[in-house]
């Protein structure tokens, strides 16, 4: 969008205001000399601009019509159509489209508060603050919300609805998986809040994204293979991640009927104690082991073995679990090249002297620093190169009877969980957060997860009809779905139409209708 010639000396403009808006303008060229004919109006976004955009087209049109000597009647008629529009002629349709189909197929439909569905829908299309939300949907939708109104809807926004979204995804989940829940999978991550002030939920801790001053909550993610989600919970700051598996695992058993699924987890969230908590409540589980850390004669016997592509070395333990180590080449290569590149950033941090003692830790490759006296701080070159025996191997925790194969199949399954994470606070911008109260918290959390659901049922049925969209880009393509509402001049019936999209949106279009 810049300048488009549509007619002979007619064209459209669009040109910067001191505001900070543009605007889009009717130009005429006569005699090597221009005019400003028409201005059709002003606007901040995208959106809003290629709706003026079309109505320029639609303007020039008019013109070009009115200086014809000989006008049929249909052409008049038209025109008088075209007369009849303006601005809120026009609106985004496309996250209702799209979004609010998946929405009504997969259940939601039963919470009956309408604001909900807006922004559930708005935080799909349009991830922005509820202020802006609320500007979108006036914009956009022609749906005028009061934000005063917005945050006394979070206000009420109660647990009740929290259990209602979660028994709506549990439903869709246990459906597309065919009632097989024999395997979850549990992770945590890190909220952090852009507040400096503490209260009974947020809390100062210890922060995997290295925000330690900031107030941060823990949220734990329950799903099935595949990603598809179960439940979810909302943890204070401060506690101890591995703390909360055990306390999520009992509720979700009595709130799904879940009964005693085999659990898969990252290393970091369970301790020996709440491994043996696990067996004594008769759960199976698998997680991934930190291989270092085993006993001397467990180290000694994987470290002796002479490891080829694809081997894997079983061992029972002593407690009745069984390691299961693996050996991949891709994998050795992906450690040794991390290992240099951490070696090298510390060598150049050494060298600027941004080191300090207090960055003499275990957290990365920061265990590979020592101090030389009392003030020097220099690298452990030693223990650099001991770490490269590990390169390459992969361990996994269990106290299940499935074979090593089996553990690892299940194991990488778990990536789905992480990529459910990604997408959350990437393409759904859950985090930060700017909410103080913890109603408000929760309300927003509760927002994200039904739009997560939504978003993991559209990727499924995109990658079920082989479709090469991602689910950004087909969120993208929501933006600029239009629907145009006009009065017929005879009749007076008023019609809304939708505008002829393009190729891509038209196969997303294709795609909700087949599966929605």
């Amino acid at each position: 969008m810049g300048v488009a010639r549509l007619f002979l000396g007619m064209f459209l403009r669009k040109i910067k205001n001191r505001s900070g808006s543009s605007s889009i303008q009717i130009i005429s060229k006569t005699k090597g000399k221009y005019k400003v004919l028409k201005t059709i109006g002003s606007g901040f976004g995208e959106q809003e601009l290629q709706k003026l955009w079309f109505l320029g087209k639609q303007e020039i049109e008019r013109l070009s019509a009115q200086s014809t000597l000989f006008v049929s009647e249909q052409d008049t008629l038209v025109e008088q159509v075209m007369n009849s529009l303006g601005n809120a002629s026009i609106r985004t349709v496309g996250p209702e489209l799209i979004f609010g189909k998946i929405y009504d197929h997969m259940g939601f439909h039963v919470i009956e508060q309408e604001m909900f569905r807006h922004l559930v829908i708005s935080r799909l299309a349009f991830p922005l603050s509820k202020l802006k939300t609320v500007d979108y949907l006036y914009r956009y939708q022609g749906v005028q919300l009061d934000i005063d109104a917005v945050y006394r809807f979070l206000d009420k926004l109660n647990s009740g609805l929290k259990a209602q979204v979660e028994q709506v995804a549990f439903t869709h989940t246990k459906r597309i998986l065919e009632n097989n829940l024999s395997v979850v999978f549990y992770d945590m991550t890190t909220l952090y809040f852009e507040a400096s002030d503490e209260d009974d939920l947020r809390k100062t801790g210890f922060s995997k994204d290295g925000k330690h001053q900031h107030p941060q909550i823990y949220l734990g993610l329950l799903v099935g293979l595949g990603g598809y989600a179960i439940g979810y919970e909302i943890f204070e700051g401060s506690i101890y991640e591995g703390h909360t598996l055990i306390p999520f695992l009992e509720k979700a058993a009595v709130k799904f009927n879940l009964g005693k699924p085999i659990v898969i987890a990252d290393a970091g969230l369970l301790s020996t104690g709440n491994l043996a908590e696990l067996a004594l409540r008769n759960y199976q589980y698998i997680i991934g082991a930190r291989l270092k850390n085993e006993s001397k004669i467990i180290k000694q016997k994987i470290l002796s073995t002479s490891w080829e592509e694809g081997q894997v070395m079983n061992i029972k333990k002593n407690d009745g679990t069984k390691l299961v180590v693996a050996f991949s080449t891709n994998r050795a290569a992906k450690d040794q090249h991390n290992r240099q590149r951490g070696l090298q950033r510390l060598e150049k941090q050494i060298k600027a002297g941004r080191l300090t003692k207090s960055n003499i830790n275990n957290k990365g490759y920061n265990k590979y620093l020592k101090m030389k006296g009392k003030i020097t701080i220099e690298i452990d070159y030693e223990k650099f190169k001991a770490d490269k025996l590990w390169d390459g191997l992969k361990g996994y925790m269990t106290n299940t009877q499935l074979s090593a194969k089996q553990v690892i199949e299940n194991y990488k399954n778990l990536w789905h969980i992480e990529n459910a994470f990604r997408m959350s606070k990437t393409d759904l911008r859950i985090r930060p957060i700017y909410h103080r109260l913890r109603h408000r918290i929760e309300a927003h959390i509760c927002i994200s997860f039904t739009a997560y659901c939504i978003y993991k049922e559209l990727e499924r049925v995109l990658y079920k009809e082989r479709s090469t969209l991602s689910i950004k880009k087909a969120a993208e393509l929501t933006h600029n779905m239009y629907e145009i509402t006009f009065t017929l001049p005879e009749s007076k019936h008023i019609q809304a139409k939708l505008l002829k999209m393009d190729d891509l949106q038209t196969e997303l279009y294709q795609i909700a209708q087949k599966n929605f």
